[in-house]
């Protein structure tokens, strides 16, 4: 990273800082965050703070004498500023915990020169934020508004903890509710037999090529690793991308597909979120590849539908697996 780079995303970190309160500023040191990985004893340097390990978020807790939910009332403006809306004009942020008590933010995503069904939720934004990172469960959701239909059914789909509560920083009481009561009677996997949730460890070993020399380069490996990962019980439509970005890093993302169909989020919206969730420029990609399985329904359309609407110059370079 050159000294240029440090010092846009310094600048960006400490911008975000300001949403926090003061006690906080000081605990979130953006220097250290920047060039000492010791500190909060992860790969922090460029992720702007999206990700907390419970290491810090122990050292947080420890240190300001706020309890969980107070703790995530007071990051969501942080989460917030994430938020990327040119259409809607309308911020939203969530911050979620896991059963380990990592911390992982989320922001509502929009795409212009699209359909809106393209749109990242705010809900959707933090549980993919995990999943990525690795999460195997969601223990607490803090959001500002009760989460819409469309993101109920999606927290539906995820793997989280008998204790699981969602608490909204609007409400009167703030007092930390469970999913049933936001989506009473629901519909998931269960009344179709299917007990797969989205953060479980999933890796499809029967997913295969007759070419192998296909899979010839770090990018088209990673693709398909993310293929085999994703969450497509369902339809069987197991796909994900892998995007190369000018910095040359590479970021992955996978398929998560839900009961209801309509909430599902797509791969490339997996690995977009992702990418801003690190505090990185999300449109500089330079090569885009999608590994999909063949199945009765396809998402390379409407994966290249929305890459080339942040970029027409980008070519999806597209493998068709069975």
């Amino acid at each position: 990273m050159n000294q240029s780079t440090n010092m846009n995303i310094k600048t960006d970190i400490q911008e975000k800082l300001a949403y926090l309160p003061k006690n906080l500023q000081n605990l979130f040191n953006p220097n250290l965050a920047i060039f000492d990985t010791n500190v909060l004893q992860c790969k922090q340097q460029t992720d702007g703070f999206a990700f907390l390990p419970n290491s810090f978020v122990q050292t947080l807790l420890q240190q300001t004498g706020l309890n969980k939910t107070e703790l995530g009332l007071t990051l969501l403006p942080l989460a917030t500023s994430y938020a990327i809306s040119p259409v809607s004009n309308f911020n939203v942020g969530a911050v979620v915990f896991d059963s380990k008590d990592n911390i992982y933010l989320g922001a509502n995503f929009e795409f212009t020169d699209t359909h809106i069904g393209q749109t990242i939720h705010a809900e959707q934004s933090a549980i993919a934020h995990a999943w990525m990172r690795g999460a195997t469960q969601l223990s607490l959701l803090v959001i500002k508004h009760p989460p819409c239909g469309h993101c109920r059914q999606f927290i539906n789909e995820v793997r989280l903890t008998k204790n699981f509560k969602i608490v909204l920083s609007n409400s009167d009481t703030q007092v930390p509710k469970s999913l049933s009561y936001y989506l009473p009677n629901d519909f998931s996997g269960n009344n179709l037999g299917i007990t797969q949730k989205i953060l479980d460890d999933v890796y499809a070993d029967y997913i295969y090529d007759n070419n192998k020399q296909i899979f010839n380069n770090d990018c088209k490996r990673m693709a398909l690793n993310a293929c085999k990962t994703s969450h497509a019980p369902y339809s069987d439509n197991k796909n994900g991308v892998a995007l190369t970005f000018e910095d040359n890093s590479i970021i992955t993302g996978r398929y998560a597909e839900n009961a209801a169909f309509n909430p599902s989020l797509p791969a490339l919206q997996v690995a977009l979120n992702f990418r801003r969730m690190q505090g990185k420029n999300w449109q500089n990609i330079k090569k885009a590849i999608m590994v999909e399985k063949m199945a009765k329904l396809s998402q390379k359309d409407n994966t290249h539908q929305l890459l080339t609407s942040i970029n027409p110059q980008i070519d999806l370079e597209y493998i068709l697996i069975k």
